[in-house]
């Protein structure tokens, strides 16, 4: 096999036999052929006089093939694989001014230079790494004269410290709290959302800037929004006409984001459109491609995902770097999450009543649902898995919408027991901090732990909000960090504490992400340990593990395409690189299984025998289809995963024989 390029044609096309097709078509290649007549003018293959051929556009198919690309392909595609490289690079070859006693990051340094050779770039790191400081690295390379810095409330007095203590020049800087400061003189403005409107938006638009900078960009995800309208801009169209934004007066545009993707990747398309209108501006082709988009008896349904990893790709080609902690910051620890089981001691009022209400609303198992998508998608059923997929979705709509008064409830009466623990866990750990959601149950762990805590909630102004921080980070009396997960979830570097205890769940994951990074970013030295505290029997305690799955779901439709397989919104059978199992594999997991659901009807508790709970669903129905046919490789897969820890009942022997390579 060998790919060719036709410059003229902006076209690669492959020389193969018909047996090597297949990875031509896993890569993403057409194919063009004498049954495929052409029905339109133009076409470039035949312009080549190509009979029939593989055939593709997109450098990002073609790079999948590098290794058997000619010299003329790896030219053109030199540009494409470099973009790529860069956008993952953990050190880069650039000078960067840099104030005196300071020092950029090997990583940060890469990120500067991947932004340096474009004027519309996302820096999309995992948080934690600084894109603050890559933002304003940029500028001192830049010589940025002026700066607008679009951001949450909560951040404005954060980069104004930042940009006091990176920048080199010496700026102005003015931090826009109230409707009369002055936005028209000052080298360095910092802005919040809400307040990019009415004279403030229109004296921002009358000036020109060196650099633009919005971050925590996502929260201009909806088209619909105003302050989307603002910033990024809209087609007006009763006027048939592109009403620009504010960042369109910036010769260099800039979007900082953790989390460039909160549920799904319609989400996306606002940003992606904005930085590279000519890749991603056709709104329904960017959905239908990348959101498996199609209509129903409703209308448009675009809250699917699909081509994830052709998706990654092109914003990695186009304007797109995202680095992991993992890979950049070797001296990191990781990130363990736990899910704590509180027992049902003053609670069991609330959870009764919470399973009362869940049994009206047509309550479904979730460990049931998510064991049917796992079982569809290992059997490579295509009907099965979209109906398993929509089940799953439909039970976390009405969880959400119908049941958020008596999880609250729940919440209030968990109060004791979630203390109970913090306290145990600050006898062994030096500080804490704690993740809630409503007023009271935040007031009551505050009034608990008095003058050893500090609060940040939707009440706290925005100037006391980094005082509470510094308090934390630094005075050794105070212990305790009491967080609302939205309003203290975003820009706060928390690093004196290396656990998390949520006391109530978000069931956003995104949001729960992006609370964790208050600890797991810069300047941690331990394992960040992250506890999700919920009731034994209520609606939290089966949602939790839900929540935590959707979390690295998320992280490997960014991350890790080969692994974005499970996106709960996808309604297209994903393409699962399950390991090839042996037959003496597939066999000993078939005796195990039957084995294991021939002991009882019930679960293990009852008898320590057979399956436990959890298991039942997936084991018992693997069981069963061993009985008409030989288990796929994927239901092979899902065996081994679960089939270990029954060693007592099924021999060590057998296990050895299931674990095999």
């Amino acid at each position: 096999m060998k790919i060719h390029h036709n410059e003229q044609q902006k076209l690669f096309y492959a020389e193969a036999t018909k047996e090597e097709r297949f990875p031509l078509k896993e890569a993403g290649f057409w194919f063009h052929g004498p049954e495929y007549r052409c029905s339109f003018s133009g076409c470039k293959c035949c312009a080549l006089g190509l009979e029939w051929t593989w055939w593709t556009t997109k450098p990002e198919v073609a790079s999948r093939l590098l290794e058997v690309c000619d010299d003329d392909a790896k030219r053109a595609l030199t540009g494409h694989v470099q973009s790529m490289e860069a956008s993952r690079a953990s050190d880069a070859k650039i000078d960067i001014p840099c104030p005196e006693g300071l020092a950029y990051r090997p990583f940060q340094r890469a990120g500067v230079a991947y932004a340096a050779e474009r004027n519309a770039t996302m820096i999309a790191d995992e948080m934690g790494l600084g894109k603050t400081i890559q933002a304003l690295g940029l500028a001192n390379l830049k010589k940025a004269k002026t700066i607008l810095v679009i951001c949450p409330a909560s951040l404005r007095l954060n980069w104004a410290r930042e940009a006091q203590k990176w920048l080199v020049e010496p700026h102005t800087i003015q931090v826009v709290a109230k409707p009369s400061d002055d936005v028209t003189s000052a080298g360095v403005v910092v802005i919040n959302y809400d307040r990019c409107k009415g004279p403030h938006l229109e004296a921002l638009k009358a000036r020109e800037w060196d650099l633009i900078v919005v971050d925590e960009v996502h929260y201009c995800k909806n088209p619909k929004a105003q302050r989307t309208k603002n910033i990024l801009g809209y087609w007006d169209r009763k006027n048939r006409t592109a009403v620009p934004g504010l960042v369109d007066r910036a010769k260099i545009k800039l979007f900082l984001t953790g989390t460039p993707i909160t549920n799904r990747p319609i989400e996306l398309h606002p940003l992606a459109a904005k930085l590279d209108p000519c890749e991603f501006g056709n709104f329904m082709r960017f959905a239908k491609r990348y959101c498996d988009a199609h209509e129903t008896r409703y209308g448009w349904d675009f809250s699917g995902a699909s081509h994830l990893d052709e998706l990654q790709a092109k914003l990695r080609g186009s304007f797109m770097v995202r680095r992991l902690k993992k890979d950049v910051l070797k001296e990191l620890p990781g990130k363990v999450r736990q899910v704590v089981v509180l027992n049902q001691n003053g609670c069991a009022n609330a959870v009764k009543a919470e399973q009362k209400a869940w049994a009206q609303a047509g309550g479904a198992d979730f460990d049931a649902l998510k064991a049917s998508v796992e079982l569809a998608a290992a059997s490579g059923d295509q009907d099965a898995y979209r109906a398993a997929v929509h089940a799953l979705n439909a039970a976390i709509r009405v969880a959400f919408e119908d049941m958020s008064e008596v999880r609250h409830a729940t919440a209030e009466k968990k109060i004791p027991a979630v203390l109970e623990h913090c306290d145990d866990v600050l006898e062994n750990a030096g500080k804490l901090v704690i993740f809630a959601h409503h007023k009271k149950v935040i007031a009551a762990i505050k009034e608990h732990y008095g003058d050893t805590a500090v609060v940040v909630d939707g009440s706290t102004p925005n100037d006391s909000r980094q005082v509470a921080v510094d308090r934390f980070q630094n005075d050794p009396s105070i212990k305790v960090f009491i967080g609302s997960i939205k309003a203290a979830g975003v820009g706060l570097t928390l690093t004196a504490a290396s656990h998390v205890v949520f006391a109530e769940l978000d069931w956003t994951p995104a949001n729960m992400t992006q609370a964790e990074d208050r600890c797991h970013r810069i300047g941690q030295t331990d394992s960040v340990t992250v506890q999700h505290l919920v009731v034994d029997g209520s609606l939290d305690a089966r949602m939790a593990e839900i929540l935590v799955w959707k979390q690295e779901i998320i992280e490997a439709a960014l991350d890790n395409p080969e692994k974005a397989i499970e996106v709960p919104e996808a309604n297209e059978l994903p393409k699962l690189k399950y390991p090839k199992a042996t037959d003496e594999q597939r066999k000993a997991c078939t005796e195990a299984l039957r084995m294991l659901a021939g002991l009882c009807d019930g679960p293990l508790k009852i008898d320590g025998r057979g399956f436990n709970k959890c298991d039942s669903a997936i084991g018992k129905s693997l069981a069963s289809r061993s009985l008409d046919r030989e288990l796929t490789d994927g239901e092979v897969f899902l065996a081994k995963r679960i089939l270990p820890k029954y060693h007592k009942q099924i021999g060590n022997d057998l296990v050895e024989k299931v674990k095999a390579a």
